[in-house]
């Protein structure tokens, strides 16, 4: 096997169903070495089994390809430095790591415990920086010794995390800060030779399967824009060496079609050139709001 990967060592999070699998199957056909990390929990982080990263490991081999399964906690400080060591162990370098794990437990705020919003920060945003720091440290450490670095994270946000979602804010709270913690990444590990880039994606999953049921193939094509596997090329590219020169970018993916979005920005200012009187801050607030153009509207909303 080999292509745009050829050679590289691939660690994938959550890689054991839905876009992950195919993010783990397309890097393999892609030429690369893929770690297949999960937990085998159920779609609310029930559970634990290694039973779905050993199939995914086997059917990569079933293509000629080369995996291993990985079945660490990716929130857990230990669990995350086993994982980034099983690359190495294993395969003997790390090339790319692609963050993916996550599960929702969907809730309106005023009706959300404690435990669900803690649950779901964790997996998604602690468990995108576990495995990230450690990698980070690793290259880090190539790089100070001399190894050249030419290495790739893709991180994975939703359109929860850009634009916020109805009875998704434990979610929308973590995916946002997923895209917050990868341009903080790209700034800082771009020295060592690292790019740090994320995705929104929008496929059939076990976490979207309610919203995408009745979005299935265009029946004039055949083509099922919510099927997971759209969503891996994308991800296999910015995995690749090819992406070097994209950096602190986040990438909107649905179906055939991929956007760039355009995250905050310095927006039109109103400078008094003194302390404001607070009755007056309603006409300042009233211009700026004519200058500027109305946020996109809430998933749901």
């Amino acid at each position: 096997m080999g292509g745009i990967c050829d050679g590289r060592v691939v660690i994938v999070t959550g890689a054991g169903r839905g876009i992950g699998r195919e993010h783990a199957l397309e890097f393999a056909r892609q030429g690369a070495r893929v770690v297949v990390n999960d937990l085998g929990t159920g779609r609310e982080g029930d559970g634990h089994s290694g039973d779905p990263a050993l199939r995914v490991v086997e059917e990569i081999r079933a293509l000629g390809g080369r995996a291993i399964a990985n079945s660490d906690d990716v929130t857990d400080w230990d669990g995350a430095d086993r994982l980034v060591k099983t690359a190495m162990s294993a395969f003997g370098r790390l090339d790319t790591l692609v963050n993916n794990a996550g599960f929702v437990r969907d809730r309106m705020l005023v009706s959300m415990t404690e435990q669900e919003w803690d649950d779901v920060i964790r997996v998604h945003l602690k468990g995108h920086f576990l495995p990230l720091r450690h990698a980070g440290a690793h290259w880090r450490e190539r790089s100070k010794a001399g190894d050249p670095v030419d290495a790739r994270v893709i991180n994975t946000s939703s359109g929860a995390g850009l634009l916020g979602s109805v009875a998704q804010g434990n979610y929308s709270a973590a995916k946002a800060g997923i895209v917050a913690l990868t341009q903080v990444a790209a700034a800082e590990l771009g020295r060592y030779g690292v790019t740090v880039n994320a995705i929104a994606p929008a496929a059939r999953t076990r976490m979207t399967e309610e919203v995408f049921a009745t979005m299935m193939a265009r029946p004039e094509d055949g083509f099922d824009a919510m099927d997971p596997a759209n969503i891996a090329p994308l991800v296999t590219w910015l995995g690749s060496a090819a992406s070097g020169h994209v950096t602190g970018r986040v990438f909107e993916v649905e179906g055939g079609v991929i956007s760039l979005a355009d995250g905050w920005r310095h927006g039109p200012r109103v400078d008094r050139g003194a302390r404001w009187n607070p009755a007056d801050i309603g006409d300042a607030v009233a211009e700026l709001l004519t200058e500027t153009p109305d946020p996109e509207p809430v998933y749901g909303a």
